[in-house]
């Protein structure tokens, strides 16, 4: 009898153990530590048009902090003789104006530099006009700060080859320099320091600003400061197709970034390592700093190299697609570099821009003396400064008069009208086949087809020999009733734009996007019917605010697309036969680092099973055919009373943008985060899955979850999925956590 109740208590131990065990388990599992992608500050966030207002079709002219404290005038003085004093040097001979010459741009107008006793430099000399926003010094980024970076060509044994001690005691052999440094520094004990010289010359270095160019004076209002040639060459500068404005944008024109553009030397090959000789990480060899381009034009020859003569040449390397297009292997090149086609007319037109960033006002004039009573650098003015003049002297001036209605006809060009528009006119298109491409950057611009009498849209057809149809860049832009076709680039482009409204559009057969807003704020489009494009039909791209409905998108690599934006419906649309319905995605490399607040509804998703056929390199590669919704990296996403059918790989797939990006190019938080799929109904997805898909071991289904993040509420109770147990909203937090340290565990571990 003892041992039947000893047996009872064992038993009963035994079997609380199993219930208590794995209840303990559950509970800790739930409680440990989840990786959650880091929240950027308000501050941080770049989503939608930039422009102050007022600024002409959202061009961002917020210029960024300057990278230091403050200096005095006394401390700005004294760094503008010491820039221009031989005392700087070990022959006494060289000053810092010797290489970077105020009548060449604040560069040397050489290929690379030239140092003490002509010393060949490995280098270009870059120009230091914008250098006050700078975090990242020299081509390859060597120094951090400019104070920095001032004493690098100081001490080094090519350059003016001085050592600290001497250029003090050198200093300190003058009165006059006992009295400037004093006076900078009066409340130093020793006022004549190598620190203070490196101070005084980042002081008056900092102050060498470039920001009144007729570029600027066009940004704040005046369309009278751009010739027509420079206003539509800075149309397409910014365009997709050119991708220029990736990497050079307003208001500094650098993003301050690394980027392989792959220059090659005189003899055709690439032997400077660049940011990568600093790092030694394999993705930044040959990389170099992407410079300024304020007052570009009188700083030739160009590249870190001083490779080309002329912007020209620049733009013919880039327009090859960069050292690809020159037969070179670069295989880190960036992306943003690839070939594109424009006429000779419209590659005048970017150079006549390029030279609207010039400010001849902001050229520091040369002192006739400095204190050491050595010999002051002079130097010939560069022909570039006239040529600026010459170009920048045509602009025209605005008509005043009140907004009215401008007709097209088939016998003349869309852009001749556009010409002549000003803020808040109405153009309309009688209908006709127009071949060209239009660029417009008036706000308050209507542009409306007139149909025939079977309702047939006047049609932009760019037989393929232009980039984009439309390109558009003014604030509060309406356009309608158009058929575009045929274009390299964008059917219709609207950039940098607060008040978007695109409608009643037929696009076909274009190369990038067919509906393309980008940077833009207040985004509606509606009622387009996209079909034959390599990328995505209608694509919103870092825009806030934006309404994507009744939008018809079919035969393409992507139906919609919504990237790095904020604030975002799609809905009452159907997409089919493309090689992905709809794409929610969070890309890393782009000035948006976040993906927020998409609600895709009341859509009808069916047949995405067209063969990809995005052109190489571009994002469209990525989609898998077969799939009908396709979260990558999307956070705050709600996917409701949808009805998604016959996708062959899946229905709606949630992955991280770390599936699709090597680890050094990630600088978003790439997981899905907070992500809500419910009320959708789902009929025969997944039945014969992408190869993307199998080579990973898994089989199509309804849903399909790669269980990157825990805070999935997906509450599809009879659809089929992986994992087949998906948390719901019913699951508290700690179910929904303790679950996906299981899964994650299984998946990443055992699977």
């Amino acid at each position: 009898m003892r041992n039947l109740k000893r047996w009872q208590r064992t038993l009963i131990i035994a079997f609380a153990l199993l219930i208590v065990i794995p209840i303990v388990g559950f509970i800790v599992l739930g409680l440990m530590p989840v990786p959650s992608d880091t929240v950027l500050p308000d501050d941080q966030i770049i989503v939608g048009a930039q422009g102050k207002p007022g600024a002409v079709g959202g061009i961002d002219t917020n210029f960024p902090k300057v990278n230091a404290l403050d200096a005095t005038d006394a401390q700005r003085d004294l760094g503008k003789m010491l820039f221009f004093d031989p005392i700087l040097s070990q022959n006494h001979a060289m000053a810092c104006a010797s290489c970077h010459q105020p009548p060449n741009g604040l560069s040397d107008g050489r290929a690379v530099g030239e140092g003490i006793n002509g010393v060949a430099l490995k280098r270009n000399v870059p120009s230091l006009y914008e250098v006050a926003y700078k975090s990242s010094l020299m081509w390859d980024g060597r120094a951090d700060t400019l104070e920095a970076q001032i004493t690098i060509p100081m001490t080094s044994a090519d350059e003016m080859a001085n050592t600290p001690e001497q250029i003090v005691k050198d200093l300190q052999g003058v009165d006059a320099y006992k009295e400037l440094f004093a006076k900078a520094f009066p409340d130093a004990k020793e006022a004549i320091t190598f620190e203070n010289v490196g101070m005084s010359l980042a002081a008056f270095e900092r102050s060498l600003l470039a920001h009144n160019s007729p570029f600027d004076k066009y940004a704040a209002g005046d369309f009278s400061a751009l010739t027509p040639s420079q206003r539509r060459g800075f149309a397409l500068f910014r365009s997709g197709a050119t991708s220029c404005y990736k990497c050079h944008m307003a208001p500094t024109f650098t993003n301050g970034k690394y980027e392989v553009t792959g220059v090659p030397d005189a003899n055709g090959n690439m032997t400077d390592e660049g940011r990568g000789g600093i790092t030694k990480v394999a993705t930044e060899q040959y990389a170099f700093i992407v410079p300024s381009l304020r007052n570009v034009a009188l700083t030739a020859p160009y590249m870190h190299n001083g490779r080309f003569a002329t912007l020209d040449e620049v733009l013919d390397f880039y327009i090859k697609g960069g050292g690809e297009g020159m037969k070179i292997d670069v295989p880190t090149q960036s992306r943003f570099v690839h070939a594109f086609e424009v006429s000779a007319q419209e590659k005048q037109d970017m150079v006549n821009f390029l030279y609207a960033l010039t400010d001849e006002s902001a050229t520091p004039t040369t002192p006739s003396s400095v204190p050491s009573g050595l010999t002051v650098p002079t130097h010939d003015l560069s022909p570039a400064f006239e040529t600026a003049k010459q170009i920048n002297a045509g602009g025209v001036a605005v008509t005043q008069r009140a907004p009215m209605t401008l007709t097209v006809t088939p016998d003349v060009t869309i852009q001749s009208v556009v010409d002549t528009a000003i803020a808040g006119d109405t153009i309309e298109i009688q209908y006709g086949t127009y071949n060209e491409r239009v660029l417009i950057d008036q706000d308050n611009i209507t542009v409306r087809g007139i149909p025939n009498d079977k309702g047939e849209y006047p049609i932009l057809d760019g037989k393929m020999q232009f980039s984009d149809g439309i390109s558009a860049s003014g604030n509060n832009f309406l356009i309608e009733k158009l058929a575009v076709k045929n274009y390299k680039g964008n059917g219709i482009i609207i950039d940098g734009v607060t008040g978007v409204i695109v409608r009643d559009i037929y696009v076909e057969n274009t190369s990038l996007y067919g509906i393309y807003p980008v940077h833009s704020t207040d985004v509606l489009v509606e009622r387009v019917e996209a079909t034959k494009i390599r990328d995505a039909g209608v694509y919103a791209g870092q825009c806030r605010k934006v309404v994507l409905r009744n939008n018809k998108v079919y035969g393409n690599v992507i139906g919609i697309e919504i990237e790095n934006s904020i604030d975002s419906d799609l809905y009452d649309n159907h997409a089919y036969e493309n090689s992905t319905g709809i794409f929610v995605d969070l890309l890393p490399q782009l000035p948006s680092k976040v993906s927020l607040q998409t609600r895709v509804h009341e859509n009808v998703i069916e047949n995405n099973n067209f063969t990809n056929f995005a052109n190489a390199g571009e994002i469209g590669q990525l989609v898998p055919e077969g799939t009908g919704i396709l979260i990558l990296g999307g956070d705050d996403v709600e996917i409701y009373n949808n009805t998604i059918r016959e996708n062959r790989t899946v229905g709606v797939a949630i992955f991280s943008t770390a599936t699709a990006f090597k680890p050094e190019l990630i600088d978003i938080g790439p997981n899905p985060e907070r992500i809500h799929i419910h009320d959708n109904t789902y009929t025969h997805n997944g039945y014969d899955a992408a190869k993307q898909l199998t080579d990973l071991g898994l089989t199509g289904k309804d849903v399909i979850w790669d269980v990157s993040n825990w805070d999935m509420r997906i509450d599809e109770p009879n659809a089929t999925s992986f994992p087949p147990i998906l948390p719901a909203s019913s699951w508290p937090d700690l179910s929904r956590k303790a679950y996906w340290q299981i899964v994650h565990f299984i998946v990443t571990k055992l699977g």
